[in-house]
């Protein structure tokens, strides 16, 4: 019996695992009705003319030329011929029957090759296990079923020959043209109710074979949830994965700080390095930002390669609130950002001799509001 916990049903994973492994919802009484099922309705199609072909073919079976007695080789070409016009009457029936036999059992659990299920597995030769699976559970389910069918389809048969027991006694009676017609009816009447037999037995058992495919997959919670951690990852995981895309980020960031022009900060919790070069940019870009200890490195990076740093808090919240990183400064900072570069290229000029002593840096001009300074992040 089934794990008393495997209470959940089976997710998409495992079903497709079990249609991998091999293991679908099969039923062996479905591809019987559906096998005579379909030999029935081929004889009620083209059964007059079947019968009337046997019945040529039995005649001339029966009345051989008698000079053919005579002659060996004659003789055998004969019975090779009359054995060819025999399998021609019978050959849509063997067609029908194959293709039958195909289609039956892809009607439940559909069409599928496995590889897997080709496999030597030894637990199926081990003799232990033989018996376990003998003593089984779903052994006597089958049992059970095999007792119950044979009592339907004996029933059936006993009913069908009593209803019947005229026609039959009568055939004897009958010429061989009249007999085979008369036999073949009855044929074809016995097909008939063994056909419903059948398709009671497989409307019965192939919901049986579904549910209990579908009980065998079950699951219990804690599979689920594995399953579920795998197919979406750990959290733990996740989060691992995406503090070291945090940390490559803060990386880069800090490698581009030596190619800006200038960091402006607030002047502890904010840093943005700009960048702007005027033949290519249309606007300074943000090359590295960040709060905090990121801001601290941004900082230390910046006086180790001998960036200007300059202290505007008001505009260093407003970059680092609206500006993207890798992107050019919003419109509105344009006039306020221009004031520091300027003021920072003739400190440069300055610097290599080239340009007079650059006076007391201009305070930007005061800038429209960006916005709230994002939650949980310092201000100044």
């Amino acid at each position: 019996m089934s794990d008393p916990q495997r209470t959940e049903r089976p997710t998409p994973k495992r079903l497709r695992e079990a249609r991998e492994r091999g293991e679908l919802p099969r039923s062996r009484e479905l591809a019987s009705a559906v096998v005579v099922g379909t030999g029935v309705l081929l004889l009620m199609a083209a059964g007059p003319g079947i019968a009337a072909r046997s019945a040529s073919w039995l005649k001339r079976a029966l009345q051989p030329d008698a000079a053919l007695l005579d002659d060996p080789q004659r003789l055998l070409a004969w019975a090779g011929t009359l054995f060819a016009q025999g399998f021609l009457i019978v050959l849509p029936l063997l067609v029908a029957g194959l293709v039958a036999a195909i289609v039956g059992p892809l009607l439940l659990g559909g069409w599928n090759f496995s590889v897997k299920a080709l496999r030597f597995d030894a637990g199926k030769i081990n003799p232990i296990t033989g018996l376990g699976r003998v003593f089984s559970s779903q052994a006597l389910v089958e049992l059970g079923k095999g007792v119950i069918k044979s009592a339907l389809l004996g029933a059936l048969a006993a009913t069908f020959l009593w209803r019947h027991r005229d026609g039959f006694l009568a055939l004897v009676r009958m010429d061989t043209a009249a007999g085979i017609g008369d036999g073949l009816a009855l044929a074809l009447d016995a097909l008939l109710w063994l056909a419903g037999g059948l398709l009671v037995i497989a409307a019965i058992d192939a919901p049986y074979q579904w549910f209990a495919s579908l009980k065998r997959l079950r699951m219990t919670r804690q599979e689920v949830r594995d399953e579920f951690k795998q197919a979406e990852g750990s959290p733990e995981v996740k989060g691992r994965i995406r503090r070291l895309q945090a940390e490559r980020s803060r990386r880069r960031m800090i490698a581009a700080v030596p190619g800006a022009d200038v960091v402006v900060v607030n002047p502890t919790h904010y840093a943005v390095a700009l960048k702007y070069d005027a033949p290519k940019m249309r606007a300074p870009r943000v090359v590295a930002k960040g709060i905090d200890e990121v801001a601290l490195a941004i900082r230390e990076a910046a006086r180790n390669a001998k960036v200007a740093i300059v202290e505007a808090p008001p505009l260093a919240r407003a970059l680092y609130r609206s500006a993207a990183l890798d992107a050019e400064i919003p419109v509105g900072l344009y006039a306020a950002v221009a004031q520091v570069l300027t003021y920072v290229y003739q400190l440069r000029q300055y610097a290599a001799g080239h340009g007079a002593t650059p006076g007391t840096r201009p305070a930007p001009p005061s800038q429209p509001d960006l916005g709230e300074v994002p939650d949980g992040q310092p201000d100044e």
